[in-house]
């Protein structure tokens, strides 16, 4: 069956660009130009990945991301105005996995959605030769499901941020820097020093678990080296 991938851009050469080179690749796509269209969408749908722009007349991009975070963890990936890095970080906050900024290619897109939806559906598929639940102080991954619980307590994760944590809980007692994390997770060669997305959603998984920057718990900072979980 193929992957069901919700478009929605205002700018209509755009989403009809990105619509072709997707359908070209057997996706089935939800194209729309207004928000609302999409949340409609969105209900009405069982989708695999959203592709959101930011800049929307009305209901923003980054309203649609939070509204699809309260129900589901596929991955959305950002379209944000060149040198908005206000907007990336605020959508990888909400919730988003990815961002692109434009101008980009639509091959690059495309390449994108693959590796998010690759590492999306491999958590049900029970591909990755490891244990199936991660057990660590407290915390509980099940890699299977994706599900995660904290204290007996469930944790709602987007795929990106289950991804950082099942990568630091699997290297348990070993520093995982943040180029590293982003190649695992991404499998592509984006990454520059300059690049926070891994901080933003370091610091969003922080916020979720209730662990402390500067006392952590559980993800810990080693400056200049990266991140780790104690043994």
């Amino acid at each position: 069956m193929a992957d069901k991938i919700l478009i929605v851009d205002d700018e209509r050469e755009i989403a009809d660009l990105v619509t072709l080179y997707l359908e070209n690749e057997n996706f089935t796509v939800f194209k729309y130009y207004t928000a609302e269209d999409a949340l409609r969408c969105i209900q009405e749908e069982t989708l695999d990945l959203a592709i959101l722009d930011v800049m929307l007349p009305g209901t923003s991009g980054f309203q649609i991301c939070r509204k699809i975070r309260e129900q589901y963890c596929y991955p959305v990936i950002m379209l944000t105005a060149k040198g908005e890095e206000v907007d990336k970080i605020t959508g990888l906050t909400l919730g988003a996995d990815d961002y692109i900024t434009k101008p980009f290619l639509p091959l690059e897109l495309v390449a994108r959605v693959k590796a998010q939806l690759r590492r999306y559906k491999r958590y049900n598929t029970g591909a990755e030769p490891e244990e199936d639940i991660i057990v660590h102080s407290g915390l509980v991954l099940n890699i299977r499901t994706h599900e995660c619980m904290l204290n007996e307590k469930p944790l709602s994760l987007t795929p990106t941020e289950f991804s950082i944590l099942h990568i630091l809980c699997r290297e348990k007692g070993n520093v995982v820097s943040a180029e590293e994390l982003f190649h695992q997770i991404w499998r592509d060669e984006y990454y520059s020093k300059s690049n926070n997305t891994i901080t933003v959603h370091i610091r969003h998984l922080r916020e979720k678990m209730g662990d402390s920057f500067e006392d952590p718990k559980y993800i810990k900072t080693v400056w200049g080296c990266g991140y780790k979980i104690e043994s």
